[in-house]
């Protein structure tokens, strides 16, 4: 029933408009679930690529005989990081948005790391407070960190004492996430161009791989184009 626990046949429904290319909420609605409960289960148990009805059912069974049961029906405690929000609403926020991260191919970690960033209202997050915040071990924490800033996703400001470092996202992430697409893109089309000119160009190999490179190449241009446009437009409209 809506707000109880998923059943085996539902996650095999889930599992079958994953497969059909539906989106969540077109899943959601089918089953009459909120859509932020089929994000959430479909992020826990693997992503989008990943999801095995079978292994989420086996998870979900033996979280639920590890889970220690409480009569206490009061409602969750206020986050401090986003005082005066619904708790469980923000929780489901960054679950939902972590997994839509992960389908597009971010690591996990990356992915709740950046999330959290995103999500905050202060001047950046210590990488104590992330694992605090995501119950992990700072070696973690500091991998995704390092993969955010070689990507030029995130910066450390160090703080006035001089102790500790704050990462922090800036308003335009996503237009340095697109760049670094971009910057991925540009090597794979010079590699497929030298491909296409070492098999030559009149080999079904080699003339594959020169298209290739021509549809990233000429890709590449409307992205940048449009990510420039886009990134000012924006801009002017916040003022």
């Amino acid at each position: 029933m809506p707000g109880g626990r998923l059943t085996r046949d539902e996650r095999e429904r889930i599992a079958a408009g994953l497969a059909g290319g539906q989106g969540y909420a077109e899943i959601a609605r089918r089953l009459g679930r909120p859509t932020s409960t089929v994000s959430r289960e479909v992020a826990r148990n693997g992503g989008r690529t990943g999801y095995r009805p079978g292994r989420a059912q086996r998870s979900t069974d033996q979280r639920a005989r590890r889970r220690v049961r409480t009569a206490d029906p009061s409602p969750p405690a206020e986050d401090a990081a986003f005082p005066g929000r619904d708790p469980g609403a923000v929780r489901a926020f960054e679950e939902e948005f972590a997994g839509a991260l992960v389908d597009s191919g971010v690591s996990r970690m990356v992915a709740r790391v950046l999330t959290v960033l995103c999500m905050t209202d202060g001047a950046g997050v210590t990488a104590s407070e992330l694992v605090r915040r995501l119950q992990v071990s700072p070696a973690s924490v500091s991998l995704a960190v390092r993969y955010l800033e070689d990507q030029d996703l995130l910066r450390r400001e160090r703080e006035p004492d001089g102790r500790r470092d704050r990462y922090v996202v800036d308003d335009d992430v996503w237009f340095q996430s697109m760049l670094a697409s971009v910057r991925a893109n540009v090597r794979l089309a010079e590699a497929a161009r030298r491909g296409g000119s070492a098999l030559g160009p009149q080999t079904p190999g080699g003339a594959r791989l020169a298209t290739v490179g021509e549809f990233m190449e000429r890709v590449n241009e409307d992205m940048l184009r449009s990510a420039v446009h886009w990134r000012r437009v924006l801009a002017e409209r916040r003022g």
